[in-house]
């Protein structure tokens, strides 16, 4: 008996020594699902999340990648790099020294690598990139936040009433005064005032409710004071065919790119909004007004290029149910591109459309001419910090809100936490 408990000790010890520190941390991490969320959006792994010593370690290049971090791997010395082109962190697998440039840093963790894939401490690798952790025990939940990035913020500006009012909503004060307000989170009004009729003719007021007010050069001029550029938002529908007809008309397209293009000199660029084209059509119908809509933006955008003015087009997100948009083509032609990524049905908007909205259009324009549009009116503060860390994920250029007069001040702090306007 003393020679079988003796064997059994001798087992015992040497399964022991076989278990690898790999397997050790993949047990310590098995006690529940880690859930790890990005500006809100949630992380998918390969391999799980596990926790060693307190610190919850995740894969590197994943998380890398989703706080826009490029990060170098070196197999001879088990060796990592992340940098974002202003901070550098280096590690070494089983090293519990790290170095943020030239300074050595101690870790709670050190890198392990678990099924070929190499996992970081999570808390040490994004505070280095200034982003904010929060890790709850309870719900076995990481959120990351990555610091405000630098990017185009656009702000419609319509008319409202007493409650929903554009200036009052930038200038913080009631028309006809003026302050800083939110002047500091916009770089460019997009301005609602104009729409077309079948024949080509540029209209201040319209019966879909777009209107130019009577006061009109003041907000230009409020715009300028503050140094925010301006575009001359050109709003039509495609109700009962209209816009089609419109755009199948040489002659009504030639003088309403005519009117615009004279009217534009007023402003900085021309944001085109047209919407509803493509529903419902057949495959043949659905070429036709897709070659359409680009005739007309190339001939726009030649005569707005004669007194270097911009145009920007916003459009129906591609995963909608307006297909009548070449964003291939259109991507060429325009300056910038907003993604009317909303009106999925649900509020706040689905992030997980938003996404595919994003990578549809990506596939075919510079993430650099890209703005995600958002409809403020349906979001929270959470929400909108998420569907801007998806513009900010995937480094589209900026971001556009829809509309000025429906924020309230929760909605700016959720922005200002996220997103820093870019200089012009």
């Amino acid at each position: 008996m003393k020679k079988l408990g003796f064997l059994l000790v001798v087992v015992m010890v040497f399964m022991t020594a076989l278990i690898s520190p790999r397997t050790a941390v993949a047990a310590e991490g098995q006690a529940g699902e880690i859930t790890v969320l990005v500006d809100g959006l949630k992380m998918d792994f390969d391999v799980a999340p596990v926790i060693q010593n307190d610190r919850v370690m995740l894969p590197f290049r994943k998380i890398a990648e989703d706080v826009n971090v490029e990060v170098n791997w070196d197999a001879g010395f088990r060796k990592i790099v992340g940098s974002n082109g202003k901070v550098a962190v280096t590690m070494f697998v089983d090293n519990k020294y790290a170095w943020i440039g030239f300074e050595k840093v101690e870790l709670d963790a050190s890198p392990v690598i678990i099924e070929d894939r190499t996992l970081i401490p999570a808390r040490f690798f994004t505070e280095a990139f200034g982003c904010e952790v929060d890790w709850n025990p309870d719900t076995r939940m990481v959120k990351i936040s990555s610091p405000a990035k630098i990017m185009q913020v656009t702000g419609f500006y319509a008319l409202g009433d007493q409650q929903s009012s554009s200036w009052t909503d930038l200038f913080a004060t009631p028309y006809p005064g003026t302050g800083i307000g939110n002047t500091g989170m916009i770089n460019k009004l997009a301005l609602g005032w104009y729409s077309l009729d079948e024949n080509g003719s540029l209209l201040t007021r319209s019966t879909t409710g777009w209107q130019r007010p009577d006061s009109w050069e003041k907000v230009v001029d409020a715009a300028e004071q503050y140094n925010l550029d301006t575009e001359m938002v050109v709003h039509i529908t495609d109700g009962e065919g209209r816009l089609v007809r419109f755009l199948s008309n040489p002659e009504a397209v030639k003088i309403a790119v005519e009117s615009i293009a004279k009217e534009a000199v007023l402003y900085n660029g021309v944001n085109l909004d047209f919407e509803g084209l493509g529903w419902n059509e057949n495959n043949e119908q659905l070429q036709q007004t897709r070659a359409s809509f680009n005739n007309f933006a190339t001939l726009l955008v030649q005569e707005l290029k004669r007194n270097n003015r911009q145009l920007i087009l916003t459009l129906h997100a591609p995963n909608s149910a307006y297909l009548g948009y070449d964003y291939a083509t259109l991507g060429k032609v325009a300056d910038y591109i907003i993604i009317m990524a909303y009106d999925y049905g649900s509020k706040p908007e689905p992030a997980g459309m938003i996404r595919q909205a994003v990578e549809m259009a990506k596939a075919s324009v510079p993430a650099s001419k890209l703005l995600l549009g958002i409809s403020v009116v349906g979001e929270n503060p959470d929400s909108l910090q998420t569907i801007t860390g998806i513009a900010k994920k995937y480094n589209l250029g900026g971001i556009a809100l829809w509309r000025l007069g429906l924020l309230n001040s929760d909605k700016w702090k959720a922005l200002g936490e996220t997103v820093t306007k870019s200089s012009l």
